[in-house]
């Protein structure tokens, strides 16, 4: 484990230093305020795993007893935010900040998030929690307006309603851009179910519709879609030996720009979610799309997966039918989601 302490005038100064010289995967080990010559300043220690030193050689297995140390390393974790929660003094925040905190720490954010938060409402006196949050959670609503790329990668695991939210977005793009010649690569068609129904509603849409089992595939599928305004590839779902990184290259599409839109559902597990991001990411430009929240009880996930991830939420699925069920993400709908439970198009 990689272990480094950070200084600076700001909490949130050091937090985005965390963030990029360790990565979205650093925990916080401690924290600690104090003056020097009269001036303010806060101290910070975080840590992050290590697979494999920097230069190393990657390897297809895991090495011998890592999954107990893995597991010892999480109960650490877990006793070292323990100590660090009695630190945050809720008596330091308002009424209303304390409310809100409480209520989302109920609603399962991680205790990162909540440390994090709290941090930031201490150094930014009279700030609301939804200025916090917003910056924490960044919102990039779908559509043609904000994601100018052509081509469009539909990634997440099975049965979370990837190849439905590839058909929602188009169609949507399609009710501002009437015109526009959307094409749907299906690189995920060994499965009969998702296959025909990507191509059955292409037809009915009057989408462009190919198949691109393997590279030469894509290569083909990508040249007969040239003109085309927007593409969108349905990428299969990926097992646990596997990137999406590495399948871009096996694919032919390493170097092709791409934005790349990830589906998820709020209620997988914290542990589960953490392997799906690292599984999932991809360099160049991306999103979040959350999917199934009709049938999710809390949405606090969320808000750990954004901060985590660091990318923006671009749409909210819900409901079976293609129409009408996906909403293109805004900052409001994403917080009455979160704090009022309230479906985007349903009465609070």
């Amino acid at each position: 484990m990689q272990v480094k302490t950070f200084t600076g005038a700001t909490s949130q100064e050091i937090l985005a230093r965390i963030k990029a010289e360790l990565g979205a995967d650093a925990v916080i080990l401690g924290n600690r305020t104090y003056r020097k010559n009269g001036v303010v300043c806060h101290e910070i220690t975080a840590g992050v795993e290590r697979a494999q030193s920097d230069g190393a050689a990657p390897t297809s297995a895991a090495p011998n007893g890592w999954g107990e140390w893995h597991k010892e390393w999480q109960q650490i974790k877990d006793q070292l935010f323990a100590l660090m929660k009695p630190a945050i003094q809720l008596e330091r925040l308002t009424p209303r900040q304390r409310v809100a905190l409480e209520y989302l720490q109920r609603e399962g954010i991680s205790d990162a998030v909540a440390v994090d938060l709290y941090q930031r409402l201490l150094s930014q006196p009279g700030a609301s929690v939804l200025e916090c949050l917003c910056s924490m959670v960044p919102v990039k609503g779908w559509g043609p307006g904000y994601w100018g790329q052509r081509l469009h990668l539909m990634a997440g695991p099975f049965g979370f309603g990837k190849t439905t939210t590839a058909l929602r977005f188009a169609l949507h793009w399609r009710k501002t851009q009437p015109d526009a010649r959307i094409a749907f690569i299906n690189a995920d068609c060994l499965r009969g179910n998702g296959r025909l129904i990507l191509r059955h509603w292409a037809e009915l849409s009057n989408f462009n519709y190919l198949e691109a089992p393997d590279k030469s595939g894509m290569e083909a599928a990508l040249r007969a879609t040239a003109e085309a305004d927007a593409v969108f590839v349905d990428v299969p779902g990926l097992d646990r030996t596997t990137t999406l990184a590495q399948w871009r290259e096996e694919m032919g599409l390493g170097d092709v720009e791409a934005a790349t839109h990830l589906t998820l559902s709020p209620y997988c597990d914290t542990l589960q979610t953490q392997a799906f991001l690292k599984r999932y990411k991809s360099g160049g430009p991306g999103s979040l799309v959350w999917t199934k929240l009709d049938e999710a009880v809390s949405f606090g996930n969320i808000v750990n997966v954004a901060w985590a991830a660091g990318l923006p939420v671009s749409a909210l699925s819900y409901g079976a039918e293609l129409k009408e069920s996906l909403s293109p993400a805004t900052e409001p709908l994403v917080w009455r989601l979160i704090f009022k439970r309230q479906i985007p198009g349903q009465a609070a």
